[in-house]
């Protein structure tokens, strides 16, 4: 095992907590200070990213491992949900398939550096990132 595996997995609460304490505050960021109102699937993905949070921050202050089968769920739904909303937006046709009928279109691009980076694909990153942590350390440190 390297040192940074040991490290990820010493320290997986702490860091899949800050992964998500980035993600919130940049979505809310997002739609509170840039005013980019969120559509329907952007919703979804927040109502399982901000659950996480709390969930995270007390189980980081109590250092219980015993909370990841509980979140790596939402994660993974939530993850779901972020590759279907970053289809949507790359993929034309799959915008007519089941399109927003109200507020604005999960189709619509707020943000789009370099071509591929939006806000779907920073959330599923995020998503990625939290599920990659709490599997690493979901087993307990092997004996040295």
């Amino acid at each position: 095992m390297t040192a940074f595996s040991a490290f990820c997995r010493r320290n997986c609460l702490y860091l899949a907590w800050f992964v998500c304490m980035v993600a919130v505050a940049g979505s809310l960021y997002l739609s509170e200070v840039l005013n980019y109102e969120p559509c329907k699937l952007c919703w979804f993905q927040r109502i399982f990213m901000y659950p996480q949070l709390f969930l995270l921050g007390i189980a980081t202050y109590r250092a219980d491992k015993r909370i990841i089968p509980y979140v790596l769920p939402l994660s993974l739904i939530g993850g779901s949900i972020s590759i279907y909303h970053y289809a949507e937006q790359k993929i034309p046709a799959l915008s007519k398939v089941l399109p927003c009928t109200i507020g604005v279109p999960c189709n619509k691009d707020y943000l789009n550096w370099f071509g591929f980076i939006t806000i779907p694909l920073l959330a599923l990153i995020a998503f990625a990132l939290i599920s990659i942590l709490l599997w690493t350390g979901r087993k307990e440190e092997p004996a040295e």
